[in-house]
């Protein structure tokens, strides 16, 4: 089965500038991707009339969908409609029904038309006319030598209407669309490439019209498998083969599926034991316990938690001893694991987790340099710990600390519940 390629085209210098995100391809994308159409290429240009041409010319090469976004508006920098004409070697002539939908949109708001409003009713006139009803710039619609162009508002409410209304259900008496179907596997606590060298005999032995794609994340691996068929049943039966024939080499790192968080899958354990868990985060500042309340039903598992900064509150509410602080510092093995043993206490908990590291930029030395984290875990009879080095980035150094020790507590979960 031919795989129907898709070309997303977004226009406007304001994108190139930053001022706005161009979220618009990002939706479009995911919802050809579920009617089986592929976006191979994502191209983002200004208002400039040879770039925008050349970006037309370019995509009619790869695409058989051409879905082209933004540049309609009534001023002088909106190029879009004229360059399609120009494209396609037709005049821009007086469309009645775009028009009166253009008068009445004016009229149902009480706001008097332009003559430069009306001109948005003016348009090319080898494109069919695809009336907005949510906006004044209509959708046009092109054929040319088996290729399919709609060129949309940038407005991402007007454009997902045109989408929705007229893109998508279109597309079935166009093309024989396939199936593509995703399943992503969620792994934590094992580096991209070491996770290609375990898995690459396995890799390496995927039937052609199965792939897989390595999206790393903070602390964090994505194996994502596409399939390309007919039958989605099948599909799904393929995937899931072949999932049961890698989860063996790699059960350890696997924490979940497809949308699943980690903290989700940490209060999944969690819940369905019974089990609770408090948190004392020093380094992480309260980052780890955002993330264990931001699921629904947390308050089942998480009894509560401290951010003990300064080290007299680490001994008057955690129990940390004087001499521990003394003799090791705040940010070492020995405090970490008195802090995740106090907070378990101090709360009630089956497991404490404790932070403490130096996040930076400030504050290092030549012994414990910035990025130096230390993490714990404490449970009924057990304590485990572990030392993290990382970077100079404050930010990026509290959001992997808290990957690191939710999946300690993952760990500690998994050994002590056999």
């Amino acid at each position: 089965m031919k795989l129907i390629k898709a070309e997303i085209i977004a226009i406007g210098d304001e994108l190139l500038y930053g001022q706005i995100v161009d979220t618009n391809s990002h939706w479009i994308s995911q919802e050809l991707d579920l009617v089986g159409v592929k976006v191979v290429r994502k191209t983002t240009v200004g208002d400039n009339r040879t770039d925008i041409l050349t970006a037309f010319a370019e995509a009619e090469k790869r695409a058989d969908l051409i879905l082209i976004t933004g540049g309609l508006g009534p001023t002088q920098d909106d190029l879009t409609k004229p360059l399609l004409a120009e494209y396609f070697s037709c005049g821009i002539v007086e469309v009645p029904e775009a028009v009166e939908a253009v008068t009445a949109f004016f009229k149902q708001r009480g706001r008097e038309i332009t003559p430069l409003n009306i001109l948005q009713g003016h348009l090319p006139s080898c494109c069919t006319y695809v009336p907005n009803e949510v906006g004044t710039a209509p959708g046009m619609w092109f054929e040319k030598n088996g290729t399919y162009w709609m060129s949309m508002p940038g407005v991402p409410h007007e454009m997902k209407k045109l989408m929705k209304d007229f893109v998508l259900p279109k597309l079935p008496s166009l093309f024989t669309l396939p199936v593509i179907y995703h399943k992503v596997l969620k792994t934590v606590g094992i580096g991209e490439s070491w996770l290609a060298d375990l898995i690459r005999d396995w890799e390496n032995a995927l039937p052609e019209h199965i792939r897989l794609a390595y999206l790393p994340s903070l602390g964090q691996v994505r194996l994502r498998l596409t399939a390309f068929g007919s039958d989605r049943e099948k599909l799904e039966s393929e995937v899931a083969k072949q999932i049961a024939l890698v989860l063996p080499q790699i059960s350890n790192y696997v924490y979940g599926y497809d949308d699943e968080t980690l903290e989700s899958a940490i209060g999944i354990l969690l819940k369905n034991s019974g089990k609770t868990l408090a948190l004392a985060e020093s380094c992480s500042g309260g980052y780890v316990s955002h993330l264990v309340t931001s699921i629904p039903g947390s308050s089942a598992y998480f009894n509560g938690s401290v951010v003990p900064y300064h080290n007299q509150f680490k001994q008057d509410i955690l129990g940390v001893t004087a001499e521990t602080l003394k003799a090791h510092g705040a940010v070492s093995e020995e405090t970490v694991r008195e802090m995740a043993a106090g907070v378990r206490k101090l709360f009630g908990s089956d497991y404490g987790l404790s932070t403490s590291g130096i996040a930076g930029p400030d504050g290092g030395s030549a012994e414990k340099p910035v990025g130096t984290v230390w993490i714990a875990c404490a449970g009924e009879g057990f304590s485990e710990a572990k030392k993290l080095q990382l970077g100079q980035d404050r930010l990026l150094n509290i959001q992997i600390t808290a990957v690191a020790v939710l999946n300690l507590l993952r760990i500690c979960f998994i050994q002590n519940n056999k």
